[in-house]
């Protein structure tokens, strides 16, 4: 199944605007209005209006363009997220649990990540003493320590 093009004409829109945005041509020319603008401040007398249509111009373009940038990041993390689920979900021996961590909440995302630093700490002091520092151990994170009470963790096996 292959994803097809989107049909928005704002999506399209937003990430034609983004990769433009992110080019050579992009920069040099933004840069060459700048340089435009400067050059043109003695014909008009470094006027207080000569100064207004330069903060009003990179103002108006800023305000939109963090739109467009957000809105093509956003689409972006989800689709990197999927995938990164994707992963996890076909890896044997890859915990469940770790599917959708970026809808937990900051004490629950901590947890895990508190947990992923104790077994980094281990394998590196594994490694040290010429121990493997592979494999899959058991990541000890009980239902309740991450998921409210009530609900059940996803892909979870029962015991």
């Amino acid at each position: 199944m292959r994803p097809t093009k989107s049909t928005s004409l704002f999506t399209r829109f937003a990430k034609w605007t983004a990769r433009a945005a992110g080019r050579p041509t992009t920069f040099a020319l933004a840069a060459g209005v700048i340089i435009l603008w400067a050059v043109t401040g003695p014909l008009f007398g470094f006027s207080d209006t000569w100064q207004l249509v330069i903060n009003t111009g990179t103002t108006i373009i800023t305000f939109l363009m963090v739109f467009l940038i957000q809105n093509t990041q956003n689409r972006d993390t989800e689709a990197l997220q999927v995938k990164l689920d994707e992963l996890i979900r076909v890896t044997k021996g890859a915990h469940l649990v770790l599917l959708d961590l970026e809808e937990l909440d900051d004490k629950q995302l901590d947890k895990i990540y508190e947990t992923y630093e104790e077994l980094a700490a281990k394998a590196r002091e594994d490694a040290d003493h010429g121990k493997e520092d592979t494999g899959t151990p058991d990541l000890n994170i009980e239902e309740g320590d991450v998921f409210e009470k009530g609900k059940k963790a996803k892909g979870k096996k029962k015991k």
